[in-house]
């Protein structure tokens, strides 16, 4: 719908925060038709969370599906992720932070899970509780870097894709490990 995707490119330009007065002057309509079709707030930021959710669900699945390893699946579904939240953060917020009743992530859990069910031929269970992790693992170590990617020493996007990649699947002790980094 052409008012979510001006809400959405409202809310990339104007902050999380935006007010429904500055959506509708940039999305050139006036507030009583925002309302006309939502009937508050939550109920714009539901419609752009349902928006963003099934793109990023898309993007996902054409990472995973592209690459020729599970491992290498996962490792394009985590980049795929970082990019997608830093090129638009405030988006991202908006949908996550502020969006009442929307389970942002919770739809991408069975579609990570596949490469580590895929590789270790895991339990129906076991893949599903490894996925929800896998998502909140990411979805943490995303906001961090959103919020601390411009300080000096710390990754960059493409670094902090191969970390958390190789975190997730080797585990963060055993990675340490196998650097020599005997964890404490």
């Amino acid at each position: 719908m052409a008012l979510v995707h001006a809400a959405r490119k409202a809310v990339h330009r104007g902050g999380p925060e935006i007010s429904m007065d500055e959506i509708a002057t940039q999305a050139k309509t006036s507030k009583s038709i925002i309302y006309r079709y939502f009937t508050d707030k939550p109920g714009l930021q539901l419609a752009v969370g349902e928006a963003v959710v099934g793109q990023m669900r898309d993007a996902l699945r054409e990472a995973a599906h592209t690459a020729t390893t599970p491992r290498d699946s996962l490792r394009s579904m985590v980049a795929v992720y970082l990019e997608m939240i830093e090129h638009s953060p405030n988006v991202y917020y908006f949908v996550t932070r502020t969006a009442p009743g929307l389970p942002f992530l919770d739809s991408m859990n069975e579609i990570v899970a596949v490469p580590f069910a895929q590789e270790m031929n895991a339990s129906p269970a076991d893949a599903a509780a490894w996925g929800a992790g896998a998502v909140g693992f990411v979805r943490g170590s995303g906001e961090w870097w959103l919020e601390s990617r411009n300080t000096p020493g710390g990754p960059t996007r493409e670094e902090l894709t191969a970390r958390v990649t190789a975190w997730l699947w080797a585990g963060p002790v055993g990675v340490l490990a196998k650097e020599g980094r005997s964890p404490k």
